[in-house]
């Protein structure tokens, strides 16, 4: 394991005072990348259940033992062995002669997996927004970490995905691609796509899925992420109107996709009947993301940043 660094990567900057000065997107959002609140992001880290085996020296644990200051165990000393390593003090006691071994620390990819499909643009913020917002906030955590962001985007039968970016320094780049990101006309067959985008991943790391899930099969989008070697997080978007709705009397639904349409009557009994499908809606995913040892967090497109990051991804052990 090296330290070194590709010619073309941004050098770690935690300190970031030209980042923050300048990390004021405003065609993400003007108001809460202030230096203020980027300060705060950089105290967080994106949390994995398990140790990790990354590519560059980062701030992750791995799997493997290495150099670092954390100790982690002995093992018996073998000819060839690095004598700065032995531990002296258990010599003198027990008269043998032991290596101590350290946490490795490496980097991940922390992959944004963005639904595009025409649903997101609905709400007020639209769910797309919320989902490049979220996408800022948390992919300065990780470029702050050390860790390797990429963003993918899901569309029609395919995930665009990006190439990996590592270094605070990128997150102008992040920003740009993030702010490229546009709904996908026509249908969007968000099964196939997630597929495509699991078969896109290399590696253990993280995973975090932006969608409204507005898909007959939803389910299996999240089964097929959760398969592959990396942890998920789902963040399940709607927006205020979806969460509550307040139509009334005889109107026609039309699918923003499809432009099929139902006509409908709208009265206390369908709203009421609507908010206890939609619980159970949310509860089954919840149960399916807990069952693969994903984090599930459902969220409204109006949620401020500020509270996402620091209450209810922090809640859920996503942050930390």
């Amino acid at each position: 394991m090296t330290n070194a660094r590709p010619a073309d990567e941004t050098p770690p900057n935690r300190g970031g005072e030209r980042v923050r000065r300048a990390f004021l997107p405003s065609n993400v959002d003007p108001t809460v990348f202030d230096e203020g609140f980027l300060r705060q992001l950089e105290r967080l880290l994106l949390l994995m259940k398990r140790p990790v085996r990354g590519g560059l020296k980062g701030g992750r644990r791995s799997v493997k033992r290495g150099q670092s200051v954390e100790f982690a165990d002995y093992r018996d000393y073998s000819l060839g062995d690095d004598l700065r390593q032995l531990d002296w003090n258990v010599y003198a006691r027990l008269e043998r002669l032991f290596v101590k071994l350290f946490v490795e620390e490496e980097d991940v990819t922390v992959t944004f997996v963005i639904d595009g499909s025409a649903s997101m643009a609905a709400g007020r913020p639209s769910k797309l927004l919320f989902a490049k917002r979220a996408a800022a906030a948390l992919g300065y955590i990780a470029l702050a970490s050390e860790d390797r962001v990429a963003v993918t985007v899901l569309g029609g039968r395919v995930a665009r995905r990006q190439p990996p970016l590592r270094g605070s320094g990128r997150v102008f780049r992040l920003l740009s691609s993030l702010s490229a990101i546009d709904v996908a006309p026509g249908t969007t067959d968000l099964v196939a796509a997630a597929r495509h985008a699991a078969a896109q991943l290399g590696g253990r790391g993280v995973v975090v899925l932006i969608s409204d899930l507005l898909d007959p099969a939803a389910d299996r989008v999240i089964r097929e992420l959760a398969a592959t070697s990396s942890e998920l997080v789902v963040l399940h978007v709607l927006s205020p109107d979806e969460l509550d709705p307040t139509l009334e009397g005889d109107l026609r639904l039309v699918d923003a996709e499809s432009g099929d349409g139902i006509d409908v009557t709208v009265d206390l009994a369908t709203l009421d009947a609507y908010r206890t499908r939609l619980a159970a809606w949310q509860a089954a995913f919840a149960d399916l993301a807990a069952k693969r040892r994903a984090s599930y967090v459902s969220v409204p497109s109006d949620l401020p940043l500020v509270e996402l990051v620091f209450a209810e991804l922090r809640r859920h052990r996503v942050l930390g």
